[in-house]
């Protein structure tokens, strides 16, 4: 039985402009067939076991020629798989996505187009160039930049006597030809003009002129694919319209260090900030199973006057189990509830539980200076937590009160695809890497091995003064800490920071 090729538009780098079409499809996917274009990010979430082909083409360096990828597309549907074919904008503007069409058609394999986003609008949006603005440009036309054969010519005459806007892709190379007879055949020197260099995503240059000087000023700030030449006065209108280079983390790459699943929130509002971020988890959580002794406290709950809770992992491992033995919420009524910072008492108020204490600094000394003033010697506190963390907490209350410590997750090393995060950091030029906590830390630096470099290269950022001390306790040197000791307070931070 052969399988169905999705010829599916990725947009023009920014993930979240994929369509929701396209990103059905993808995730139906046994195969993906992927160019450079396409943002990496896409390729997150596939299916389990999705093969993942890459094929690449850059400016005189094609990975594989068109050819061999309408063959790869074909052999793969043939075996029965549903292959998508994730291209860069949209698979029909200059995507030679009719040819691959063709190809399957040609030879009895089903196929489906799901347009996509292309950059000859997007990259422009994001540059604040509308490519189209009532009393200044009616018409706009696109135009590759590279034609198939080096010897064939543009129409330059009818080019050059058009009123709207000229956008032309794939062009970077030839831009000293295309001003060149731009000019030589009616277009004015004083023609604004824009390039847009990594359109759509936080690598994201533009350089403006006109078509005079244009090619000198791309000498000048080294311009290279992927770029997009646009021609004519929307141009003017970017000091208006550029929203996306007023996003204030725009240019900065982040290595995220969190924890994957509790990395998303901090991950997401990264980028809409405009950061560009490296996801390297260092650790994985794990409950710890079976757990009778916390089986055994939930069912006798009743006898605790106080619970303490240090992490959002802690509290939804907690009440996950709480509910899966069958408990009743009401049987919490009249214990006092403690969180260690701002996310784990939201966490708990989730479960519709107010939360009694929440110290002014987030960490547990802070905690437990609070709870010094209201605790007795008849007091039972129960705290759940990693079964890896600091003992401070527990001791200082033990102190005071009876204590029920029950160790509930284990963080454990991760170690997922970190040759190839390396490599991607190794091409960086400058970076921030964000430590939440001295766990994440350790974990980086075992992970690393003899990449230590990585640290040394970046500006470490820091939560707070245990972190920062276990950083500085293995001989690094921390760029900041954050004055809040919450995500928050490291993006405050980041956003002080000069370009």
């Amino acid at each position: 039985m052969k399988g169905k090729v999705y010829l599916i538009g990725a947009g023009p780098g920014d993930a979240g402009l994929i369509t929701l079409k396209g990103s059905m499809y993808l995730k139906k996917a046994d195969v993906v067939v992927y160019d450079r274009l396409a943002s990496p990010k896409l390729l997150e979430g596939l299916k389990e076991r999705c093969k993942l082909i890459y094929v690449g083409k850059a400016s005189s360096n094609h990975t594989k020629t068109q050819n061999e990828i309408n063959e790869i597309i074909f052999q793969e549907a043939n075996k029965g798989y549903v292959v998508a074919r994730l291209k860069g904008g949209d698979p029909y503007v200059f995507g030679r996505g009719g040819e691959e069409a063709e190809y399957l058609y040609d030879r009895g394999i089903d196929f489906e187009v799901v347009p996509g986003v292309t950059s000859a609008i997007a990259g422009l949006a994001y540059a604040g160039i509308p490519i189209t603005h009532r009393g200044i440009a009616t018409s706009f036309h696109v135009i590759t930049g590279h034609l198939k054969d080096e010897n064939d010519e543009l129409d330059w005459k009818s080019l050059g006597a058009l009123k709207g806007t000229l956008v032309f892709l794939m062009g970077v190379s030839n831009l000293k030809e295309i001003t060149e007879k731009l000019l030589k055949h009616g277009k004015d020197r004083e023609t604004p003009v824009a390039i847009v260099n990594w359109g759509t995503t936080p690598m994201q240059q533009v350089v403006e002129g006109n078509l005079s000087n244009i090619y000198e000023k791309a000498i000048e700030e080294n311009i290279k694919p992927p770029s997009l030449i646009v021609i004519g006065d929307v141009v003017n209108l970017r000091k208006k319209l550029n929203f996306y280079e007023r996003k204030p983390l725009l240019g900065r790459n982040i290595v995220v260090t969190r924890e994957k699943s509790h990395a998303i929130d901090t991950i997401r509002r990264i980028e809409e900030l405009g950061g560009n971020v490296i996801s390297f988890p260092t650790i994985k959580i794990e409950e710890i199973i079976p757990n009778e002794e916390l089986n055994e406290a939930i069912r006798n709950i009743k006898r605790y006057s106080y619970m303490v809770f240090t992490s959002v992992r802690g509290v939804d491992i907690f009440f996950k189990r709480f509910f899966d033995i069958g408990e009743d919420i009401r049987d919490m009524a009249g214990i006092k509830i403690a969180a260690v910072g701002d996310k784990t008492a939201n966490a708990i108020r989730k479960y519709g539980i107010n939360v009694d204490f929440i110290p002014e600094e987030f960490v547990g000394e802070s905690l437990v200076d609070k709870l010094k003033k209201v605790l007795t010697k008849d007091d039972k506190i129960l705290i759940t937590r990693a079964k890896i963390g600091r003992r401070e907490l527990v001791e200082e209350l033990s102190k005071i009160s009876l204590v029920h410590e029950i160790k509930i997750y284990d963080t454990i090393k991760s170690e997922e695809s970190k040759e190839e995060i390396i490599n991607s950091i190794n091409e960086l030029d400058s970076y921030y890497l964000l430590f939440t906590s001295s766990s994440t830390f350790t974990n980086f630096i075992e992970i690393l091995a003899d990449n230590r470099w990585v640290l040394d290269k970046g500006k470490i950022i820091s939560i707070g003064p245990i972190t920062t001390k276990t950083i500085e306790e293995r001989g690094f040197t921390v760029y900041e800490q954050a004055e809040t000791y919450t995500v928050d307070g490291i993006l405050e931070l980041l956003m002080k920071e000069k370009r």
